[in-house]
């Protein structure tokens, strides 16, 4: 599985992963040690922990929408993502980092 060769296409690639229920290339898009807020009120830390949350979320085979991503904000090794939800469920913002081979990773999501 590839990784994001640019900050800007995680929005696509999470979308189009998450409509597959592919959990673990859903994951594959995170740091090992990752940081992601979810469940609302909490945090689930690892890509090994997130892929399990990812399993269960996936389940239901609910479809994810893409959402236009706003501009993207970086500054040497890092960038900040975000889009404004369809739902209006608030702000979805992500931190991702330039990985030694080039690619990026989402550290905080």
């Amino acid at each position: 599985m590839s990784k994001p060769a640019s900050p800007r296409i995680f929005t696509r690639l999470f979308v189009e992963r998450a409509n597959a229920a592919d959990a673990a290339g859903a994951a594959a898009l995170y740091e090992p040690d990752a940081v992601l807020a979810y469940p609302p009120g909490g945090f689930t830390v690892g890509r090994d922990a997130i892929q399990a949350l990812f399993e269960k979320m996936f389940e239901n085979r609910h479809h994810f929408e893409p959402e236009a991503p706003l501009p993207t904000v970086a500054w040497h090794d890092y960038a900040l993502t975000s889009t404004p939800p369809k739902d209006g469920a608030g702000a979805r913002a992500q931190v991702v980092r330039r990985q030694s081979d080039g690619t990026w990773l989402r550290a905080i999501d």
